[in-house]
């Protein structure tokens, strides 16, 4: 076996945890797997002598390339929309694509990618790599060209911004189905108070409908704002899939069974709503969405 194809089957073997790495720097799988691929030819221009810990310098490198990838994406949004809500990776309710499963471990919920969107691309790096993949910070500083202990301040930051918003759902996913199910069966019925039981006091809920449907980007706060949304959403859906969104309890919203309108991710907690995620984006959803998934409850 010569070095390349030695160095080549030592990168597939870490290919899943850079992946990892890079879906939660990035918050986007088809960005992840070309940040992989980027750094792979790095890897394959640069050799491996002299490198100690494959599995550091690998991560090193993924880091690195998605580092650039932020900085870039913050450089072109000129005029940000005031909510981003990024790709949501849905799979049919029973259960999630073997090959997303790495990626969505620990809880990467949809929600916890649109507050990891608000971070600075610095900020975000020591955080993933830190609080997510144990990183120490003498590592990370190099790659930020800070000291480790600003790079801890980084990580520090990002992490009250990040526990100070609702991002885990409950584990329990049949559960947060049931709550989701309760949800759509109140939007339909017209049932205000039903809805506003469901929803917790701090209630979020973003939508992003992308440049061309500007007025489906909004922010809303609380139950009564949440609920009366749903019950005017409600009109507009006919047809509604169950879905995993991230791996968590969600729906692909659809005007005809092969016409999604948007993606609805929801953070279920104690039994009540914290957060609902929308991606109304038509451009994106036709490169993220295929119908019908396995089930559809009809509005």
């Amino acid at each position: 076996m010569d070095e390349r194809e030695w160095l080549s089957g030592q990168f597939e073997a870490h290919r899943a945890r850079l992946r990892a790495v890079a879906f939660r720097m990035l918050g986007s799988a088809a960005e992840a797997d070309d940040a992989v691929q980027d750094a792979w030819l790095r890897v394959d221009r640069a050799g491996a002598d002299g490198v100690d810990n494959l599995g550091a310098w690998l991560t090193t490198i993924v880091a690195r390339v998605c580092l650039n990838q932020l900085r870039s994406r913050t450089m072109r949004r000129e005029d940000p929309l005031d909510v981003h809500v990024p790709d949501p990776i849905v799979s049919p309710a029973a259960g999630v694509d073997p090959e997303h499963e790495a990626l969505l471990a620990d809880s990467v919920g949809l929600a916890l990618l649109v507050v990891l969107d608000t971070l600075t691309p610095a900020e975000r790096l020591a955080f993933v790599l830190h609080d997510m993949f144990a990183v120490p910070f003498e590592d990370i500083a190099p790659m930020l060209e800070r000291t480790p202990a600003a790079a801890r301040q980084l990580s520090s930051r990002a992490r009250r911004r990040v526990q100070g918003r609702p991002t885990a759902p409950d584990p329990d996913v049949a559960r947060q189905r049931a709550v989701v199910d309760a949800f759509f069966a109140a939007s339909r019925s017209g049932d205000f108070a039903a809805l506003v039981e469901l929803l917790d006091p701090d209630v979020i809920l973003r939508s992003d409908g992308g440049p061309s449907r500007a007025k489906f980007t909004f922010t809303l706060h609380g139950p009564e704002q949440v609920a009366t949304q749903a019950l005017a959403s409600s009109r507009l859906s006919p047809f509604v899939y169950p879905a995993l969104v991230n791996g968590a309890a969600g729906v692909v919203v659809a005007t005809a069974p092969d016409r999604p309108l948007f993606v609805m991710a929801f953070t279920v907690t104690a039994g009540r709503i914290v957060a609902v995620d929308v991606l109304a984006d038509p451009d994106r959803l036709r490169t993220l969405v295929t119908l019908p998934l396995d089930g559809t409850v009809g509005a």
